[in-house]
């Protein structure tokens, strides 16, 4: 990596500007994932950019790679941390940036042997956090030469993962919207045809809803489908 000069202003003010308008774009997570890695990439010259999320699992919080711009299977292979594990849990956890001057020497980072296949050598993490300081997950880059990152560096690239981050984050309640729309829209459609089934075949309201639950087993359509069928046959 080189200095930040003002040409590197420039193109982070562009991948900033790729980022917000994500944003506001229909754009769906791993979209704005990639886009994420790809432009922090580009626009710093590290090697490996990745980001991880946060999840809420049955063990706990855990921290699960999401995105990279890594093509190497050795890197892009499934991997989830503990949220006090690792260097990724430990920034996750303290909601602070991390660089790290040789990752074969520092005792948190726990995937040494991938390193030393890969060549990676220096690595900055920093946490994604929005309001009130939540963190959602870690954007973190490695470069294959010792390196160390600047103030200006560490800033610019802490801007860019906090972009991300509200981009993430709108983008999951944009999706979490959708869902709930797309189920109150079934529940209605399921009520509906309830009704005329109570109407036309004096069913209670619990036979109703079971012969559309069993009509959806039996042509293994779902319920939604079976419910549109009876309003429909209704409506001719």
């Amino acid at each position: 990596m080189e200095k930040v000069s003002s040409e590197t202003y420039d193109t982070y003010i562009k991948a900033l500007t790729e980022i917000s308008m994500a944003i506001t774009s229909d754009k769906y997570l791993g979209d704005i994932l990639k886009l994420v890695v790809m432009v922090t990439a580009r626009v710093t010259g590290v090697e490996i950019c990745s980001l991880w999320l946060i999840e809420e699992t049955d063990k706990g919080k855990q921290v699960r790679l999401k995105a990279t711009q890594a093509i190497d299977p050795e890197y892009v292979k499934d991997r989830v941390l503990g949220l006090n594990e690792g260097v990724v849990g430990y920034i996750a956890s303290t909601n602070r940036p991390l660089m790290v001057d040789d990752v074969l020497k520092e005792p948190r980072f726990k995937e040494k042997e991938m390193a030393r296949k890969l060549g990676l050598v220096s690595m900055l993490g920093v946490p994604l956090h929005v309001k009130e300081d939540k963190v959602i997950g870690v954007l973190d880059c490695f470069t294959i030469e010792p390196y160390r990152f600047s103030e200006t560096e560490i800033s610019l690239i802490t801007t860019v993962a906090n972009q991300a981050a509200i981009a993430i984050e709108n983008t999951q309640l944009m999706v979490k919207t959708r869902v709930i729309e797309e189920e109150l829209e079934k529940r209605k459609l399921i009520d509906r045809a309830k009704e005329i089934l109570m109407s036309k075949k004096n069913f209670s309201g619990e036979k109703a809803f079971r012969w559309i639950q069993k009509k959806s087993m039996d042509t293994r359509k779902s319920m939604k489908e079976i419910a549109e069928a009876v309003i429909i046959s209704q409506d001719i």
